[in-house]
């Protein structure tokens, strides 16, 4: 069984999309092992997006993932991370496959409405960075 990481962005919780979206991750067969609705502070955004540090999106990104709060989660299923980052769909929601969350929900690149790893070592950076062990429920 693998474990992702995924986040519902502040616009998608501000619009009432967090249980559509909950709704389809368990329809998917992904078995949702940990939640929290949090607000991130600025440190923490910034620790968090720290690789994109040097890119020109990196400030603009932490001011909108502290606009408000987000729901984090800890995912399981078999290939959960492919499986998610399916679901979610392209980046830009104009890209986006029809039925994807993001082609459904997306307003623009940036607020996407969620957030998922894009690999097995990067998922175990993710979950460790929010999420203690004792906190995952398998």
């Amino acid at each position: 069984m693998e474990r992702t990481f995924a986040i519902v962005k502040p616009d998608a919780v501000r619009r009432g999309l967090t249980g559509d979206i909950l709704k389809r991750i368990e329809a998917s067969g992904l078995k949702i092992v940990a939640l929290r609705k949090i607000h991130l502070s600025r440190v923490d955004a910034e620790k968090f997006y720290d690789v994109h540090r040097a890119r020109p999106f990196f400030s603009g990104l932490c001011d909108y993932m502290t606009s408000g709060p987000v729901v984090i989660l800890v995912l399981q299923g078999e290939g959960a991370i492919s499986k998610w980052r399916q679901l979610m769909g392209a980046t830009d929601p104009k890209n986006a496959d029809t039925g994807t969350i993001r082609k459904d929900f997306g307003i623009d690149v940036e607020k996407n409405v969620t957030h998922g790893s894009d690999a097995p070592e990067t998922a175990a950076q993710e979950i460790a960075f929010f999420f203690p062990a004792r906190e995952i429920l398998a």
